[in-house]
Order: structure tokens, then sequence, then C-alpha cells
């Protein structure tokens, strides 16, 4: 009977000192290590890639994309669609977001895509104005002919064979930060005409925030929406 007392107390006892070293090891030296590590070696991206503008205030986080609208009239409206800011760059459309009914205290953002197949309301095999409102299709034209609205100005015409796939359709998360480069080309003129720029200065901050292909073959060409606007507005400041 006290032999079996003696190993209980023993196998407890080992047990609770393994539990101490490991919550030690688990708990805090390896968080420790971990978080030291990537705050010397990574520093930016272990912060959340923050975005400063020129006064330091951090503006976002390059991961995440951005929305640049005008208010609301009524703000409390959820059937009044917001409008965009036509000085600023805009970014892909976030379709697939959904609205936040869980917690309506704060205006959470909801990433998530459509879930829509490619040929959603599309009429004998196109997306066109006979699309059922509601599909992706109806969504693709709307869009296309609001793009081609927006950024025509009185020198510069959009035709719609020049507006790009990524200015009509949100990306999987909705919460793509880039646009292509063709997308940003084409909002040049109109960025230049609501800031009195020179088209030259606005081209030349493109080229400037355009990254190529990470390693030189993966991905696509790509420019950061909250860069690209964080220096537009430097440069109407200077």
């Amino acid at each position: 009977m006290n032999n079996s007392v003696g190993n209980t107390a023993r196998l407890i006892g080992a047990g609770l000192r393994a539990l101490l070293v490991l919550t030690v090891i688990c708990g805090v030296i390896y968080p420790l290590a971990v978080t030291g590590i990537a705050q010397a070696l990574f520093n930016d991206k272990a912060n959340g890639s923050e975005i400063k503008d020129s006064s330091g205030q951090v503006v976002g986080s390059s991961l995440i994309g951005q929305t640049y609208n005008l208010p609301k009239h009524n703000p409390d409206d959820p059937e009044e669609a917001a409008k965009p800011d036509l000085k600023w760059f805009q970014p892909r459309p976030s379709n697939g977001l959904g609205t936040n009914s869980v917690n309506t205290q704060y205006s959470l953002i909801l990433s998530g895509a459509t879930n829509r197949s490619a040929d959603n309301g599309a009429v004998e095999g196109k997306c066109t104005k006979d699309a059922e409102e509601g599909t992706l299709c109806a969504q693709v034209v709307a869009a296309k002919e609001a793009v081609i609205a927006d950024n025509s100005t009185a020198g510069y015409t959009v035709k719609p064979e020049d507006v790009p796939a990524d200015a009509v359709t949100s990306s999987g998360s909705g919460l793509d930060p880039n646009i292509s480069p063709a997308y940003a080309e084409l909002q040049v003129h109109r960025v230049a005409e609501q800031n009195k720029l020179d088209v030259k200065q606005v081209e030349k901050l493109v080229a400037d925030h355009t990254t190529g292909r990470t390693l030189g073959f993966m991905g696509e060409p790509r420019v950061n929406v909250l860069e690209l606007n964080t220096a537009l507005e430097a440069l109407t400041k200077s």
C-alpha cells in the first residue's frame, strides 16, 4: 500500500515537473526567442508591414487594401452606395466583402469572395447589359461602365478594351492591397486632373511604385495602392 502511494506520488511529481519545464520552454522561452528574432531580423513585417506618411503617422498596412471613398450624405443609410473619391488612385472592387452583423458597434472588415462562377449571369456565354441584377456579370458590366466614366477626362478617353480585369473584379479575399500597373496607368490622367498635377509627374509616381515579379518569375507586376496614394499625398503637399 505504501509502495503504491509512493509510486503515485512520484508519478504526479514527475508530471508536475514536466509540466513546469514545458510551460517555461514552450510558453516563455520559445515565444520570446521567436519574437526577438522577428523584431531583430524582420522588424517591419513583424509589426504588421505598417505604412507611414510624410509626418511619420501610420496610415495602414501594405498587406490590406483600403477604400478611398467620399463621405456618405447619410452614414446610417445602408442603401446609399459609397462614391469613390476621384483624387485618389482606386483599389480593386471588394464585392465579396460581407457585412458585419455580429457586432454592430464596430465597422469590422469581413474578408471573402463572391463565390460566383465566371459565367454567373452570362447571356449566351458573354457578360452583357442584359445580365440579371445581382449576378457577377451584372457587377462586372456596371463596374466597367463606372471605370470608363470616372477615368475619362477632357483630353483622355478610356476605351472599353483598355479596362483590365482587376479594375472590375475583386480578389479572392476582397482585401487585395495591389492593382496591376495597367489599372494604375489607366487612372493617371484622372488623378492628375483632380490634383492639378502634370500627367508626367503622376506617370513617374506610378513607375516608381511598380513592383516586379517576386524573384523575377513568381506572381505578376503590381502597384500597392496605399503606398502610391501616400506618395501622391506627399507630392500634392510639396
